[in-house]
């Protein structure tokens, strides 16, 4: 299936009737064929395997705040407002109850899977303030594909009729791809993220070093196939450092969701797939995913055995080579799009004079188009430091269960690598002294206190990168002469 197939698809399910009751598949974004309702849509929120069913899980979306948590009556991910009916506090702070219910820690009150009010302790045993719709929480349709939970952001009743972002490709032939993926909070919007993300001819500058490489820089002629207000997709015939990889072809899903699908006789088919989920203004949540058809077992081998938390870790660097730029950029960006000159326009503010940036000026032509802004009227708050934007702790490994785990683990390992350390240090001579042992003794201690020490320096190092990223990214490192 071809991605003109795949995107015609998507763009024509708002006229296929889905059964004899002429109910309809509708088109995400909304039914207003001049604008973009960001709203109508589901988004991705995260990975299934990062949720913990124990206790209840926070997001942000489009500005909403969200508690998401695993009903075990139902046995489905439920997604309420993140506030109680009774004194609005966060009910992310509270509880799973004994009983499987979600639990407000102000006062107690517990809510179903449904929303509706189980219980409120302080009423009278016959009270029924509890069966009052005020007692109850909106609830967000939600949905487990690919091994996300996707959350509908707009009109309840609308969510089954309107089709889930998924990548068709994988969902066509699951068996044959071999998938990675990471994700990360990312401290600008998602529109500037898909702008990134649909520009391939920044990998070999930016990326120097880590997934690129300068000398691969070169003219790049692609062409727009096709463009609707579900998105666009276009061609890369070329493709990759300079014609040796293959054609590209590329796939915008609107509102959130690209990829970039790529077959070469060295590698196979290798797709990156990028979903820009926006929680506020100036920011958004990414997910990455990263499908193969190897055709070799070899490094299907190889990635198969790769622990997650360390595919993070070397994730988490390449982010960062763009992260600090974009920050800034998209504030410049607002601030030149608000000077008379410019008069909003963007092709005025920026200077996009080859066929590198077609997929870039596409984007913006379709945000203006559909009018498909999401936080239409604000504006950027203050830019944030470097320090900030390279802090990693709380933008994915406190979101992530396999680097959260990890992380207590090497922090368990540095106190038992000191301590053990210590006792070398101090019990080996004492040995020697009072029992007169032999050198050998001596030594085994010795190097046993030397790898503790060892193991710490490696363990401490393994730590911070779990929680900030490298200052200088490797494409401004010295090459060794």
């Amino acid at each position: 299936m071809t991605a003109n197939t795949l995107l015609r698809d998507e763009i024509n399910s708002g006229n296929t009737t889905a059964n004899n009751s002429q109910s309809q598949t509708l088109a995400a974004g909304g039914q207003d064929p001049e604008r973009f309702d960001w709203q109508e849509v589901w988004y991705p929120v995260f990975y299934l395997e990062d949720l913990d069913k124990k206790k209840p899980n926070k997001f942000t979306l489009l500005e909403r705040d969200l508690v998401i948590w695993w009903d075990c009556h139902s046995q489905a991910w439920k997604a309420f407002d993140d506030r109680c009916p009774h004194r609005l506090v966060p009910l992310s702070e509270g509880r799973i109850a004994e009983d499987g219910l979600l639990e407000c820690p102000y006062h107690g009150w517990a809510f179903k899977g449904d929303g509706s009010c189980d219980r409120i302790p302080q009423q009278p045993e016959n009270g029924d303030a509890h069966r009052s719709k005020r007692a109850c929480v909106k609830s967000l349709p939600t949905a487990e594909r690919q091994g996300m939970l996707f959350i509908y952001a707009g009109k309840p009743e609308n969510a089954s009729n309107v089709k889930i972002p998924i990548v068709d490709p994988i969902e066509a032939e699951p068996e044959k791809w071999t998938l990675f993926g990471t994700f990360r909070d990312l401290p600008y919007d998602a529109i500037t993220l898909l702008e990134n993300v649909l520009d391939a001819s920044h990998l070999p500058f930016t990326h120097h070093k880590s997934v690129g490489n300068r000398a691969n820089a070169a003219p790049m002629f692609l062409e727009v196939l096709e463009t609707h207000k579900h998105g666009f997709n276009g061609t890369w015939a070329e493709g990759p450092r300079r014609g040796k990889l293959g054609r590209q072809d590329t796939t915008f899903i609107a509102p959130s969701l690209m990829w970039h699908d790529l077959t070469s006789k060295q590698f196979g088919r290798t797709m990156t797939v990028v979903y820009a989920t926006p929680t506020r203004k100036g920011e958004c949540r990414m997910f990455a995913r990263f499908p193969f058809q190897f055709n070799s077992a070899i490094p299907r081998f190889f990635i198969s055995i790769m622990p997650r938390w360390y595919s993070h870790i070397g994730q988490n660097g390449i982010l960062e080579d763009d992260q600090i730029f974009l920050h800034y950029q998209e504030r410049y960006l607002e601030q030149a799009l608000a000077q008379p000159e410019n008069d909003g326009n963007y092709a005025k503010a920026f200077y996009l004079p080859t066929s590198a940036d077609t997929y870039v000026s596409e984007l913006r032509k379709w945000v203006n188009r559909y009018e498909a802004d999401p936080f239409v009227g604000q504006r950027l708050t203050p830019p944030i430091a470097k320090e900030v934007l390279l802090e990693r702790y709380h933008s994915h490994t406190s979101k992530c269960a396999s680097c959260r785990q990890s992380l207590r683990t090497v922090r368990s390992l540095k106190t038992a690598s000191i301590i053990t350390a210590a006792i070398a240090w101090t019990v080996t001579p004492l040995i020697s002294y009072f029992l007169s042992t032999n050198l050998l003794t001596i030594a085994v201690g010795s190097a046993a206190a030397v790898i503790a020490i060892a193991v710490w320096f490696i363990c401490n190092n393994l730590e911070r990168k779990f929680i900030y990223g490298q200052e200088t990214p490797l494409r401004n490192l010295s090459s060794a002469k």
